[in-house]
Protein backbone atom coordinates (compact mmCIF):
# COMPACT_ATOMS: atom_id res chain seq x y z
CA UNK A 1 0.00 0.00 0.00
CA UNK A 2 2.77 2.24 0.43
CA UNK A 3 4.36 4.22 3.30
CA UNK A 4 3.03 6.84 5.10
CA UNK A 5 5.32 9.64 5.94
CA UNK A 6 4.78 12.60 8.50
CA UNK A 7 6.46 15.97 8.22
CA UNK A 8 6.77 18.42 10.73
CA UNK A 9 7.37 22.22 10.55
CA UNK A 10 5.01 22.08 7.51
CA UNK A 11 4.04 26.05 8.26
CA UNK A 12 7.69 27.02 6.98
CA UNK A 13 8.36 27.25 3.56
CA UNK A 14 10.88 24.52 3.41
CA UNK A 15 8.34 22.45 4.90
CA UNK A 16 5.49 23.03 2.78
CA UNK A 17 8.22 22.58 -0.48
CA UNK A 18 9.04 19.39 1.01
CA UNK A 19 5.30 17.50 1.35
CA UNK A 20 4.13 19.01 -1.47
CA UNK A 21 7.28 17.47 -3.29
CA UNK A 22 7.33 13.96 -1.76
CA UNK A 23 3.78 12.96 -2.38
CA UNK A 24 5.49 12.36 -5.62
CA UNK A 25 8.06 9.95 -4.55
CA UNK A 26 7.95 6.10 -5.48
CA UNK A 27 6.06 4.07 -2.52
CA UNK A 28 4.84 7.10 -0.60
CA UNK A 29 1.08 6.13 -0.14
CA UNK A 30 0.22 9.45 2.30
CA UNK A 31 1.99 12.44 3.93
CA UNK A 32 1.23 13.81 6.93
CA UNK A 33 2.28 17.34 7.41
CA UNK A 34 2.19 18.71 11.36
CA UNK A 35 2.49 22.60 12.76
CA UNK A 36 1.26 24.12 15.58
CA UNK A 37 0.96 27.02 12.68
CA UNK A 38 -1.78 26.65 10.07
CA UNK A 39 0.23 27.07 6.94
CA UNK A 40 -0.45 29.53 4.45
CA UNK A 41 0.88 28.18 1.86
CA UNK A 42 -1.13 25.08 -0.15
CA UNK A 43 0.31 21.16 0.68
CA UNK A 44 -0.95 19.08 -2.18
CA UNK A 45 -3.08 15.98 -1.10
CA UNK A 46 -1.36 15.49 2.13
CA UNK A 47 -3.50 16.15 5.40
CA UNK A 48 -2.06 18.56 7.90
CA UNK A 49 -2.61 17.83 11.20
CA UNK A 50 -2.85 21.45 13.89
CA UNK A 51 -1.11 19.58 16.78
CA UNK A 52 2.12 21.25 18.92
CA UNK A 53 5.10 18.80 19.03
CA UNK A 54 6.14 20.06 22.33
CA UNK A 55 2.80 18.18 23.54
CA UNK A 56 2.22 14.36 24.28
CA UNK A 57 -0.86 14.67 21.43
CA UNK A 58 1.61 13.89 18.89
CA UNK A 59 2.07 10.64 20.13
CA UNK A 60 -1.59 9.81 19.34
CA UNK A 61 -1.02 11.64 15.53
CA UNK A 62 1.82 8.65 15.35
CA UNK A 63 -0.59 6.00 15.93
CA UNK A 64 -3.33 7.45 14.32
CA UNK A 65 -2.02 7.45 10.99
CA UNK A 66 0.18 4.74 11.22
CA UNK A 67 3.01 6.50 10.07
CA UNK A 68 6.49 4.41 9.50
CA UNK A 69 8.52 7.48 8.17
CA UNK A 70 8.94 10.49 9.89
CA UNK A 71 11.13 13.96 8.80
CA UNK A 72 11.52 17.04 11.91
CA UNK A 73 12.13 20.19 10.17
CA UNK A 74 11.13 21.98 13.17
CA UNK A 75 14.41 22.79 14.42
CA UNK A 76 15.24 26.03 13.50
CA UNK A 77 17.00 29.51 14.48
CA UNK A 78 14.23 31.92 13.78
CA UNK A 79 10.43 32.67 15.10
CA UNK A 80 8.15 31.60 12.28
CA UNK A 81 6.58 35.52 12.63
CA UNK A 82 8.04 38.39 13.66
CA UNK A 83 6.21 38.19 16.89
CA UNK A 84 7.91 34.98 18.65
CA UNK A 85 9.82 34.50 20.68
CA UNK A 86 13.49 32.93 20.93
CA UNK A 87 12.11 31.31 24.42
CA UNK A 88 9.20 29.92 22.12
CA UNK A 89 11.82 28.71 19.56
CA UNK A 90 14.01 26.59 22.09
CA UNK A 91 11.25 25.17 23.58
CA UNK A 92 10.04 24.37 20.24
CA UNK A 93 13.55 22.80 19.12
CA UNK A 94 14.55 20.86 22.46
CA UNK A 95 11.14 19.96 24.41
CA UNK A 96 9.55 19.52 20.79
CA UNK A 97 12.12 17.05 19.81
CA UNK A 98 12.15 15.34 22.74
CA UNK A 99 8.30 14.44 22.92
CA UNK A 100 8.53 13.89 19.70
CA UNK A 101 11.53 11.05 19.84
CA UNK A 102 9.54 10.06 22.76
CA UNK A 103 6.28 9.44 21.41
CA UNK A 104 8.66 8.00 18.23
CA UNK A 105 9.99 5.15 20.37
CA UNK A 106 6.21 3.90 21.36
CA UNK A 107 5.07 3.80 18.13
CA UNK A 108 6.30 0.43 16.51
CA UNK A 109 5.15 1.43 13.14
CA UNK A 110 7.78 3.94 12.87
CA UNK A 111 10.69 2.64 10.91
CA UNK A 112 12.82 5.90 9.35
CA UNK A 113 13.48 8.91 11.11
CA UNK A 114 15.15 11.87 9.44
CA UNK A 115 16.34 14.85 11.55
CA UNK A 116 17.20 18.42 10.18
CA UNK A 117 20.08 19.62 12.24
CA UNK A 118 23.11 22.55 11.39
CA UNK A 119 26.51 23.09 11.44
CA UNK A 120 26.08 24.80 14.18
CA UNK A 121 27.23 22.33 16.16
CA UNK A 122 30.38 22.55 15.58
CA UNK A 123 30.53 26.07 17.10
CA UNK A 124 32.77 28.66 15.39
CA UNK A 125 36.09 29.67 17.50
CA UNK A 126 39.54 30.96 17.24
CA UNK A 127 41.32 27.61 17.67
CA UNK A 128 38.87 25.63 15.71
CA UNK A 129 40.49 22.88 12.44
CA UNK A 130 40.38 24.16 8.79
CA UNK A 131 37.53 21.57 8.14
CA UNK A 132 35.01 19.72 11.03
CA UNK A 133 34.66 16.20 9.70
CA UNK A 134 31.62 14.42 11.49
CA UNK A 135 33.18 13.35 14.44
CA UNK A 136 35.25 16.70 14.93
CA UNK A 137 34.44 17.52 18.18
CA UNK A 138 33.56 21.50 18.88
CA UNK A 139 36.77 23.49 20.60
CA UNK A 140 34.15 25.11 22.61
CA UNK A 141 31.03 24.55 24.13
CA UNK A 142 28.02 26.16 22.88
CA UNK A 143 26.63 28.20 26.02
CA UNK A 144 23.02 29.23 24.17
CA UNK A 145 20.77 30.45 20.89
CA UNK A 146 20.47 28.19 18.10
CA UNK A 147 23.85 25.85 18.20
CA UNK A 148 23.10 24.76 21.63
CA UNK A 149 19.32 23.79 20.63
CA UNK A 150 21.34 21.14 17.93
CA UNK A 151 23.59 19.96 20.40
CA UNK A 152 21.00 18.95 22.33
CA UNK A 153 18.59 17.95 19.42
CA UNK A 154 21.37 15.74 18.36
CA UNK A 155 21.84 14.51 21.77
CA UNK A 156 18.21 13.42 22.29
CA UNK A 157 18.71 11.97 18.87
CA UNK A 158 21.20 9.75 19.69
CA UNK A 159 19.32 8.35 22.88
CA UNK A 160 16.47 7.29 20.20
CA UNK A 161 18.50 5.59 17.80
CA UNK A 162 20.03 3.52 20.98
CA UNK A 163 16.50 2.23 22.64
CA UNK A 164 15.12 2.02 19.18
CA UNK A 165 18.03 0.13 17.03
CA UNK A 166 15.28 -0.98 14.41
CA UNK A 167 14.60 2.78 13.36
CA UNK A 168 17.23 4.11 10.92
CA UNK A 169 18.09 7.30 12.09
CA UNK A 170 19.65 10.25 9.36
CA UNK A 171 20.74 13.22 10.79
CA UNK A 172 21.44 16.17 8.37
CA UNK A 173 23.57 18.97 9.75
CA UNK A 174 23.17 21.76 6.94
CA UNK A 175 25.00 24.68 6.23
CA UNK A 176 23.87 28.32 6.27
CA UNK A 177 20.93 27.51 4.24
CA UNK A 178 20.51 30.14 1.57
CA UNK A 179 18.48 30.96 -1.84
CA UNK A 180 15.32 33.30 -3.15
CA UNK A 181 13.32 31.95 -0.51
CA UNK A 182 15.48 31.52 2.32
CA UNK A 183 14.73 32.54 5.88
CA UNK A 184 17.21 31.85 7.94
CA UNK A 185 19.31 34.06 10.40
CA UNK A 186 21.97 34.64 7.64
CA UNK A 187 19.76 35.59 5.20
CA UNK A 188 18.42 38.08 6.80
CA UNK A 189 22.05 39.65 7.75
CA UNK A 190 22.56 39.42 3.44
CA UNK A 191 19.50 41.56 3.36
CA UNK A 192 20.71 44.66 5.56
CA UNK A 193 21.47 47.78 3.72
CA UNK A 194 25.00 47.77 5.27
CA UNK A 195 26.70 44.94 6.47
CA UNK A 196 28.56 45.45 9.98
CA UNK A 197 31.20 43.10 10.06
CA UNK A 198 33.90 42.51 13.19
CA UNK A 199 37.05 44.39 12.32
CA UNK A 200 40.19 42.42 11.24
CA UNK A 201 38.75 39.49 10.54
CA UNK A 202 37.15 37.77 6.59
CA UNK A 203 35.91 34.41 7.53
CA UNK A 204 35.47 31.53 5.31
CA UNK A 205 31.58 30.81 4.78
CA UNK A 206 29.90 27.95 3.51
CA UNK A 207 26.35 27.40 1.83
CA UNK A 208 23.85 25.04 0.60
CA UNK A 209 20.80 25.78 -1.63
CA UNK A 210 17.12 25.26 -0.62
CA UNK A 211 16.73 23.09 -3.37
CA UNK A 212 19.62 20.87 -2.64
CA UNK A 213 18.13 20.94 1.22
CA UNK A 214 14.84 19.53 -0.71
CA UNK A 215 16.82 17.29 -2.31
CA UNK A 216 19.00 15.62 0.25
CA UNK A 217 15.66 15.49 2.49
CA UNK A 218 13.53 13.38 -0.27
CA UNK A 219 16.65 11.10 -0.23
CA UNK A 220 17.49 10.46 3.46
CA UNK A 221 13.64 9.64 3.46
CA UNK A 222 13.79 7.20 1.05
CA UNK A 223 13.88 2.99 1.71
CA UNK A 224 17.32 1.77 1.64
CA UNK A 225 19.49 5.48 2.41
CA UNK A 226 22.07 4.88 4.44
CA UNK A 227 21.82 6.09 8.28
CA UNK A 228 24.17 8.06 9.98
CA UNK A 229 24.85 11.85 10.53
CA UNK A 230 25.51 13.63 7.19
CA UNK A 231 27.35 17.09 6.97
CA UNK A 232 25.42 18.72 3.93
CA UNK A 233 27.27 22.01 2.01
CA UNK A 234 27.90 22.92 -1.86
CA UNK A 235 31.37 22.95 -3.13
CA UNK A 236 34.05 26.03 -2.11
CA UNK A 237 34.08 28.50 -0.06
CA UNK A 238 33.28 32.52 0.15
CA UNK A 239 35.04 34.98 2.26
CA UNK A 240 32.66 37.02 3.98
CA UNK A 241 34.24 40.16 1.74
CA UNK A 242 33.57 38.60 -1.31
CA UNK A 243 30.09 37.90 -0.64
CA UNK A 244 29.30 41.58 0.32
CA UNK A 245 30.92 42.65 -2.72
CA UNK A 246 28.57 40.29 -4.92
CA UNK A 247 25.91 41.66 -2.78
CA UNK A 248 26.77 45.26 -3.76
CA UNK A 249 25.96 46.01 -0.05
CA UNK A 250 29.11 47.94 1.83
CA UNK A 251 30.38 46.67 5.08
CA UNK A 252 31.37 48.54 7.93
CA UNK A 253 33.82 47.01 9.87
CA UNK A 254 33.85 47.72 13.92
CA UNK A 255 35.60 46.24 17.19
CA UNK A 256 34.24 43.16 18.47
CA UNK A 257 32.33 44.62 21.54
CA UNK A 258 30.60 47.09 18.94
CA UNK A 259 29.56 44.46 17.45
CA UNK A 260 27.68 42.82 20.11
CA UNK A 261 25.71 46.61 20.55
CA UNK A 262 25.04 46.57 16.74
CA UNK A 263 23.40 43.05 17.72
CA UNK A 264 21.36 44.02 20.41
CA UNK A 265 20.22 47.33 18.66
CA UNK A 266 19.16 45.35 15.26
CA UNK A 267 17.50 42.27 17.24
CA UNK A 268 15.69 45.65 19.59
CA UNK A 269 13.85 46.78 16.23
CA UNK A 270 13.30 43.52 14.83
CA UNK A 271 15.32 43.89 11.51
CA UNK A 272 17.30 40.34 12.13
CA UNK A 273 18.08 38.10 14.59
CA UNK A 274 21.82 38.78 15.43
CA UNK A 275 23.22 36.62 18.25
CA UNK A 276 26.28 35.77 19.74
CA UNK A 277 26.58 32.66 17.82
CA UNK A 278 26.23 34.37 14.40
CA UNK A 279 28.67 36.69 15.53
CA UNK A 280 31.15 34.24 16.26
CA UNK A 281 30.57 32.55 12.93
CA UNK A 282 31.21 35.99 11.22
CA UNK A 283 34.29 36.30 13.12
CA UNK A 284 35.23 32.92 12.85
CA UNK A 285 33.76 31.20 9.70
CA UNK A 286 33.12 27.46 9.53
CA UNK A 287 33.85 24.84 6.87
CA UNK A 288 32.81 21.50 6.84
CA UNK A 289 33.99 18.00 5.05
CA UNK A 290 31.15 16.65 2.79
CA UNK A 291 32.82 13.64 1.70
CA UNK A 292 30.46 11.26 3.38
CA UNK A 293 27.84 13.04 1.77
CA UNK A 294 28.86 11.84 -0.99
CA UNK A 295 30.40 8.69 -0.91
CA UNK A 296 27.88 7.29 2.08
CA UNK A 297 24.78 9.25 1.52
CA UNK A 298 24.73 9.41 -2.39
CA UNK A 299 23.91 12.78 -2.50
CA UNK A 300 25.62 15.79 -4.89
CA UNK A 301 24.29 19.32 -4.58
CA UNK A 302 23.61 21.04 -7.67
CA UNK A 303 24.62 24.21 -6.43
CA UNK A 304 28.17 24.98 -5.29
CA UNK A 305 28.61 27.28 -2.43
CA UNK A 306 29.57 30.18 -4.85
CA UNK A 307 26.49 29.49 -6.91
CA UNK A 308 24.27 29.39 -4.02
CA UNK A 309 24.85 32.57 -3.66
CA UNK A 310 24.76 34.12 -6.80
CA UNK A 311 21.04 32.92 -6.88
CA UNK A 312 20.64 34.34 -3.62
CA UNK A 313 22.27 37.71 -4.71
CA UNK A 314 19.86 37.85 -7.54
CA UNK A 315 16.71 37.50 -5.61
CA UNK A 316 17.64 39.88 -3.49
CA UNK A 317 18.14 42.68 -6.09
CA UNK A 318 21.17 45.11 -6.31
CA UNK A 319 22.37 46.65 -3.19
CA UNK A 320 23.95 50.47 -2.39
CA UNK A 321 27.23 49.00 -4.36
CA UNK A 322 26.42 47.91 -7.43
CA UNK A 323 29.18 44.80 -7.68
CA UNK A 324 30.73 45.79 -11.72
CA UNK A 325 31.31 49.16 -10.15
CA UNK A 326 32.71 48.39 -6.86
CA UNK A 327 34.98 45.86 -9.20
CA UNK A 328 36.36 48.78 -11.31
CA UNK A 329 36.99 51.31 -8.17
CA UNK A 330 39.59 48.42 -6.88
CA UNK A 331 41.45 47.48 -10.35
CA UNK A 332 41.42 51.49 -10.63
CA UNK A 333 42.42 51.51 -7.08
CA UNK A 334 45.15 48.49 -7.78
CA UNK A 335 46.42 49.86 -10.94
CA UNK A 336 47.40 53.04 -9.56
CA UNK A 337 48.89 51.45 -6.11
CA UNK A 338 51.00 48.61 -8.81
CA UNK A 339 48.85 46.03 -6.89
CA UNK A 340 48.55 42.79 -9.37
CA UNK A 341 46.22 40.24 -8.81
CA UNK A 342 43.98 41.94 -5.64
CA UNK A 343 40.85 40.21 -4.74
CA UNK A 344 39.78 41.59 -1.81
CA UNK A 345 38.50 45.15 -0.93
CA UNK A 346 40.46 44.88 1.86
CA UNK A 347 43.90 44.60 0.43
CA UNK A 348 43.33 47.58 -1.73
CA UNK A 349 42.51 49.58 1.98
CA UNK A 350 45.43 48.45 3.58
CA UNK A 351 47.34 49.39 0.79
CA UNK A 352 46.16 52.67 0.85
CA UNK A 353 46.10 53.10 4.51
CA UNK A 354 49.71 52.49 4.64
CA UNK A 355 50.40 55.16 1.85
Amino acid sequence: MGKTVLVTGVARQLGGRLVRRIQREPGVARVVGVDAAEPEHELGGADFVRADIRHPTIGRVLVENDVDTVVHLDVTGTPLSPRGSRAGVKETNVIGTMQLLGACQKAPSVRRLVVKSSTNVYGSASRDPAVFTETTQAKALARGGFAKDTVEVENYVRGFARRRPDVAVTVLRFANILGPRADTPLAEYFSLPVLPTVLGYDPRLQFVHEDDVLGVLLLAAAEGCGDGTFNIAGDGVLLLSQAARRLGRPTVPVLLPAVRWVGSALRSVGMTDFSPEQIRLLTHGRVVETTRMREVLGFTPGYTTAETFADFAVSRGPGLLPPESVGRVIDAAAARLGVTGVTDVGAVKERVHHG
